[in-house]
């Protein structure tokens, strides 16, 4: 899997309690940014669209 890991830019700089995201054209990859070893979510791309989706319209 290609891409950078990113945090949200609402996390700030001395937020160490974030998750850790990495977007390809087929599937995005989450993590917990304490812990970047411990493994990843990897949901496909049209899943991570629907969550961000339902995100948005819940505010």
């Amino acid at each position: 899997m290609q891409g950078q890991w990113f945090k949200s830019s609402y996390s700030g700089a001395a937020n160490d309690q974030c998750v850790e995201c990495r977007a390809t054209v087929e599937a995005v990859s989450v993590r917990d940014s304490k812990n970047p070893e411990g493994g990843a979510l990897r949901v496909s791309a049209a899943s991570w669209a629907a969550f961000t989706a339902h995100l948005r319209r819940s505010r």
